[in-house]
């Protein structure tokens, strides 16, 4: 049997699961769906039998996407995206077996919410400067400090951290990372308020929180490998957000709905220019996210990803700037300062058209350059690891963290 005839049957299966599932389970709750889904391998294609996956191609998902999409089905991505995008991946590639069978359904069906904490007020672009102590006590881990800028830590059960485990090693080989419950004693959630009114940011205080020691992912003091797996992941996972949205979608979309309510005699020509060229950069960036997403799944990963971070964010913000101007002097006003906790990330900015306000959407775009690794951060990236530029130089990277002078 020829390659090509296994690759036909590899998709003709696929799409027989995918109709299976829409067939049996589509108008159903969305829990029951994502449920279904887990159980026929198509959370994560790529992903052993019985993890949510049939252990295909990562490619083979566009299969399942396109077909999910097109049928209106419930997306969970948005509403778990640190669980399905993050935790997920990084299960799979360092959990133990126990952990993937205890976490990897009910992050799919979105019953247990993830966050991530990485970032610290002393440690956000330089992560692996983070003070965050995990210090061994037989089977447990106590755990001391506090991490900032944490997306829907309110909502979550659980958190995926990194924390330091031996100050005596350099800042990247000094690391272990963990989960935790959310919910545990010793941990705190405070909201932090953004100029939306809202509050979809938190920050995390630990104070003598204890963790077992199964709840640690991979080997101890191999924190910094498993930190990148995961933010790899995120970047594949902006992508596949990018995807799902589809042609005319993300934020442009709200910007052409305006320009279309405007009547003929008062559309500023210079205002569709603007609109033409956003959406034209909207397809670039889909294409471009569609690009990496295949050179990964082929095994040659490019600079795509780093490029899609980069002008994600950028784009956002150039699309909220042309909408509050489609707006006119609307889009000075905004509706209230009533203090919220979403319930999705990006809720704000992302939410369907009749959810959607846009004048917040404005304000909260203006963080994107800045969550998730500034745009600088961005590209130094780019310009050290596919440019070839030399590394910005470090004084702190070989030496023992605890010598390392801190603010």
């Amino acid at each position: 049997m020829t390659r090509t005839s296994v690759e036909r049957r590899t998709v003709a299966d696929v799409e027989s699961r995918v109709e299976r599932l829409l067939t049996e389970h589509l108008g159903g709750p969305p829990r029951d769906f994502w449920g279904a889904q887990f159980d026929l391998g198509l959370a994560w294609v790529h992903f052993p039998e019985g993890k949510g996956g049939l252990g295909l191609d990562p490619g083979l998902q566009d299969v399942v996407d396109e077909r999910l999409v097109a049928s209106a089905a419930p997306q969970n991505l948005l509403r778990n995206m640190m669980g399905v995008g993050m935790a997920g991946p990084t299960l799979v590639a360092f959990g133990t077996e126990e952990q993937q069978a205890r976490l990897l359904r009910p992050t799919f069906t979105c019953d247990e919410i993830w966050c991530q904490m990485f970032s610290e007020p002393g440690a956000g672009s330089d992560v692996a400067s983070l003070a965050t102590s995990a210090v061994r006590d037989g089977d447990e881990w106590v755990l001391n400090g506090q991490k900032v800028w944490t997306s829907m830590a309110h909502v979550a059960q659980w958190g995926l951290l990194l924390a330091r485990t031996d100050p005596s090693a350099p800042k990247h080989r000094g690391l272990t990372y963990f989960y935790v419950d959310m919910h545990a004693e010793g941990i705190e959630v405070r909201p932090l308020r953004q100029m939306t009114g809202e509050a979809e940011f938190n920050e995390i205080f630990f104070s003598d929180a204890r963790i077992p020691d199964s709840q640690r992912i991979g080997a101890v003091g191999d924190g910094w490998n498993v930190a990148i797996a995961t933010l790899m992941n995120e970047r594949a996972m902006l992508g596949r957000v990018g995807k799902l949205t589809g042609q005319e979608g993300g934020v442009v979309r709200h910007a052409m709905r305006l320009w279309q309510q405007r009547p003929p005699g008062d559309r500023d020509p210079v205002l569709r220019d603007r609109l033409a060229a956003l959406y034209v950069e909207g397809e670039v960036l889909r294409l471009t996210m569609l690009r990496a997403e295949q050179l990964r799944a082929g095994g040659t990963p490019g600079p795509e990803g780093s490029l899609g971070r980069l002008m994600v964010s950028e784009h956002q913000q150039r699309c909220f700037e042309l909408i509050v101007n489609l707006l006119g002097p609307e889009g000075m006003l905004i509706s209230d300062y009533e203090m919220r906790r979403p319930e999705v990330i990006g809720e704000t900015a992302l939410g369907s058209d009749d959810r959607v306000d846009l004048q917040k959407g404005f304000l909260s775009t203006r963080g994107g350059t800045i969550g998730g690794g500034t745009t600088e951060i961005s590209r130094n990236i780019l310009g050290e690891r596919v440019l070839g530029l030399p590394r910005e130089p470090d004084a702190t990277r070989d030496i023992p963290w605890s010598e390392v002078p801190r603010t």
